[in-house]
């Protein structure tokens, strides 16, 4: 008999798939998916159909992680994300919000990618 946390862990990667056949990155539309943990959260825009990540974001070892609620810190990562995929020539994405619902810190991310002129 499985334990209440493989069972957990099990619902929770049948989400995550459930999603992703669903969302396809590709370069012109790369992939925003978002990872959480209890302090911090993370972005990466990512084209499938070359396995590369464009680019990469997150609260993690940030020296302003301090400042801020995690919600605002989540729409910040979003801000963040959106500028380096301007760089990189990025205007439209496909959101991948994992086994997340889209809610709290995962639509803080989206809306900051918004406000920051990333068509979602």
């Amino acid at each position: 008999m499985a334990s209440r946390l493989e069972l957990k862990q099990s619902r929770g990667e049948r989400r995550r798939m459930h999603v992703r056949h669903r969302v396809v990155g590709t370069p012109e539309r790369p992939r925003l998916t978002v990872a959480k943990s209890l302090r911090n959260i993370t972005a990466q825009l990512i084209d499938d159909a070359n396995g590369q990540t464009i680019a990469y974001w997150s609260t993690v070892g940030a020296k302003d992680a301090a400042k801020g609620t995690k919600t605002e810190l989540a729409k910040a990562v979003g801000k963040k994300i959106a500028e380096l995929a301007k760089a990189k020539g990025v205007s439209t994405a496909v959101f991948d919000r994992n086994r997340f619902r889209y809610h709290g810190r995962i639509k803080a991310v989206a809306d900051g990618a918004r406000e920051a002129g990333l068509t979602i």
